[in-house]
C-alpha cells in the first residue's frame, strides 16, 4: 500500500524469516560463524537458543546459503514428530526415495548413506528448528543418531535451534548423555539501541529506500522502547509506523506516529476475560444475593444427603431457611418483621440440631410470623 509512496521495491518489514534482510549484530554473527566451524570440524551436536522474535529461523536459513555443495542437508522444521516420523522425515530430506519398513532398517540406511557421503569427504547435517518441542523419547532419538560414526569422526552432525526452553529440557536427568556431548552452545540476544537504529535503516535499504524514510530520534526510542531489541517486534511496529507516515503523507516517522502505532498494536492484542468478585457483589441486589445464596445451599444439601449423612430432609430445610432468613437481613440492612421465637424455643432448636436432627413441628421465625 505504502510502496510507491516512499519509493520501495518491497516491504522492508515483513515477518518472513529472509536472510537478504538478515542484520548481523554481533551476537548473530558469532552464532554463524560457530556453526560453519563445528560443521568443518565435524564437532557433533550444536545448540543454538533465543528469545521468541530474536531471529533464530532467520539465522537458520542464512546458514543454510553459506553451505557449499559439499554439505549434504536435512532440515526439520516441524518439531512435532514422533520417532518414527523423525527417521522418515529425515531420509526424505535427504533424498531417499525409499526409507525402509521399520526402525532398523531406516538407521541402517541412513548409516551407509553416512559412510558413503564420508568416503567422498562431505558432511552430513541434520538440522531441527524449534527444537523445544521434540518430546523426550525423540531427543534422545537424536542423540542415538550421534552415534553413528567412526573412530576419528562424527558422520552426522547436528544442530538444533529452539527457544529459552530448549535448555531447560536439555537438563533434564533423562537427556544427561545428550547434554553432555553438546560441543557448541550460543544464545542470540536481542539488539542494543544502536543496533535496532541500524537494523531498521539497513532493511529500509534493501527494500530500495535511498534515504527518504527516515524516524526521528525520539520515534527510534519509542521503538526501542516498546520492542526491547526484538527484530519480530521492531518491525511490527516500524510496518505500522510506515503506514500511519502515509496516511498522514508524511516520510519523516515522528514520536507521535509511533506512539498512535504501538497503540494500535496493543489493542489488537486479544485480553483475557477476568472474574471480578468484588464487581458481582456490587451490582447484585439483596434479592440477587439471596438466591445465588439459595442455589449455594441447595447443592450443599444434595450434597449432604449423597454422602448419606444421618441428616433428614426436614433437618435441611431448616438449616438451609434459617441461613437465608440471616443472610438476606445482613445485606439488606433490615430487620426481621417478626421474631416469635421463645429463648426456650432457640434452645430446644441448638440442642436438636447438635443432634444432627430437627423434627418438622420446629418451625422457624420466618414461619411463626405467617
Amino acid at each position: 500500500m505504502y510502496l510507491d509512496f516512499y519509493g520501495l521495491k518491497e516491504k522492508p518489514f515483513s515477518l518472513t524469516p529472509d536472510p537478504q534482510f538478515l542484520y548481523l549484530s554481533e551476537s548473530h554473527r558469532t552464532a554463524i560463524d560457530s556453526l560453519l566451524y563445528g560443521i568443518q570440524q565435524r564437532e557433533g551436536f550444536m545448540v543454538v537458543t533465543g528469545d521468541i522474535g530474536t531471529g533464530k529461523t532467520t539465522i537458520c536459513r542464512s546458514l543454510l546459503e553459506k553451505l557449499d555443495h559439499k554439505v549434504k542437508t536435512a532440515v526439520i522444521f516441524n518439531s512435532f514428530l514422533t520417532e518414527g516420523e523423525l527417521l522418515r522425515a529425515i531420509l526424505k530430506d535427504l533424498g531417499f526415495t525409499s526409507i525402509g519398513r521399520t526402525k532398523a532398517e531406516r538407521i541402517e540406511a541412513l548409516n551407509q548413506y553416512l559412510l558413503n557421503q564420508l568416503s567422498q569427504g562431505n558432511h552430513v547435517v541434520l538440522i531441527v528448528d524449534e527444537a523445544q518441542n521434540l518430546s523426550i523419547p525423540v531427543l534422545e532419538q537424536i542423540r542415538m543418531l550421534s552415534n553413528l560414526e567412526t573412530t576419528k569422526e562424527k558422520m552426522l552432525q547436528i544442530i538444533l535451534f529452539g527457544q529459552i526452553e530448549l535448555n531447560q529440557k536439555l537438563r533434564s536427568p533423562k537427556l544427561k548423555q545428550l547434554n553432555q556431548r553438546i560441543v557448541i552452545r550460543h544464545h542470540i540476544f536481542p539488539l542494543s539501541r544502536e543496533e535496532t537504529e541500524s537494523y531498521i535503516y539497513q532493511r529500509l535499504t534493501v527494500a530500495g529506500s535511498q534515504g527518504g524514510v527516515t524516524f526521528s530520534k525520539a520515534a527510534m526510542d519509542e521503538i526501542y522502547q516498546f520492542s526491547k531489541g526484538i527484530p519480530r517486534l521492531i518491525n511490527l511496529i516500524c510496518d505500522r509506523s510506515l503506514i500511519g507516515g502515509y496516511v498522514e503523507d508524511t516520510s519523516r516517522i515522528e514520536k507521535r506516529v509511533v506512539l498512535k502505532a504501538k497503540k494500535e498494536l496493543i489493542l489488537e492484542e486479544p485480553t483475557r476475560p477476568v472474574f471480578d468478585s468484588a464487581l458481582l457483589l456490587k451490582f447484585l441486589s439483596p434479592l440477587g444475593m439471596l438466591l445465588l445464596t439459595v442455589l449455594v445451599f441447595l447443592i450443599v444439601g444434595m450434597i449432604m444427603l449423597r454422602g448419606e449423612w444421618h441428616t433428614s430432609f426436614n433437618g435441611v430445610r431448616h438449616f438451609i431457611q434459617k441461613h437465608f432468613e440471616k443472610g438476606y437481613f445482613q445485606i439488606s440492612g433490615s430487620m426481621p418483621m417478626s421474631s416469635s421465637a421463645t429463648p426456650t424455643d432457640n434452645k430446644k432448636e441448638q440442642d436438636l440440631e447438635q443432634k444432627g436432627t430437627v423434627p418438622e413441628s420446629v418451625t422457624i421465625a420466618l414461619e411463626g410470623s405467617k
